[in-house]
């Protein structure tokens, strides 16, 4: 009954309190984005959600478009600005997902939606992580986030996929903000983001 029903109501009635509760968070981010970024507050992409089915999804944007004199955007470290940090250290930047989870396109729970450029590198067991909804927070975020390989990656997405319940996105949820409190796993290494995925 969680799977097919009570889920999709829980993930609906939490994203409209957390948007409710985080809404001066909210504003506060939205100032300061539109200063730092010179009017630019949110970064819109095409990700993969259930059965591979492509949504928009809304986060706050941290990063500049510069770009070099040939016109290739610079490094992700060189564009992420002071108030980007802060707010990408702190996680604030996933707020507008709420809104993703409010439209059905996303859980509160479950694999993080990757980009639409990676579905045809998928193998049959790495395409299983989208047998579900995509998460703000899952499994893999939990167990290192960006500090972990891709092979693991899909390891603990496709564990998600085969074991979630009420209790186990509950404690998911539980050691988020555990994590979320302690800072952990935000980047990989000295990187800002993952290296992209190249397939197997």
């Amino acid at each position: 009954m969680y799977r097919f029903f009570l889920k999709r109501l829980l993930d609906f009635l939490a994203a409209l309190i957390g948007i409710a509760m985080l809404s001066p968070f909210f504003i506060l981010v939205f100032v300061g984005l539109f200063i730092a970024n010179k009017g630019s507050v949110f970064f819109v992409q095409p990700r993969p959600g259930k059965n591979g089915k492509v949504f928009k999804i809304y986060k706050f944007k941290t990063m500049t478009d510069e770009r070099d004199a040939n016109g290739v955007l610079l490094p992700d470290a060189d564009r992420l600005t002071t108030m980007g940090k802060i707010v990408r250290k702190t996680s604030l930047d996933e707020i507008p997902q709420l809104f993703n989870v409010v439209k059905g396109d996303m859980s509160v729970v479950g694999p993080r939606p990757l980009l639409v450029g990676y579905l045809h590198k998928y193998n049959d067991f790495q395409k299983r992580r989208h047998e579900v909804r995509p998460g703000i927070t899952g499994w893999a975020q939990v167990n290192g986030r960006n500090a972990i390989t891709w092979d693991q990656k899909f390891e603990y997405d496709v564990w998600y996929v085969e074991n979630y319940s009420f209790l186990v996105d509950s404690k998911i949820f539980l050691m988020t903000l555990f994590k979320w409190a302690n800072k952990e796993g935000i980047n990989a290494g000295d990187n800002t983001t993952m290296e992209p995925f190249s397939g197997e």
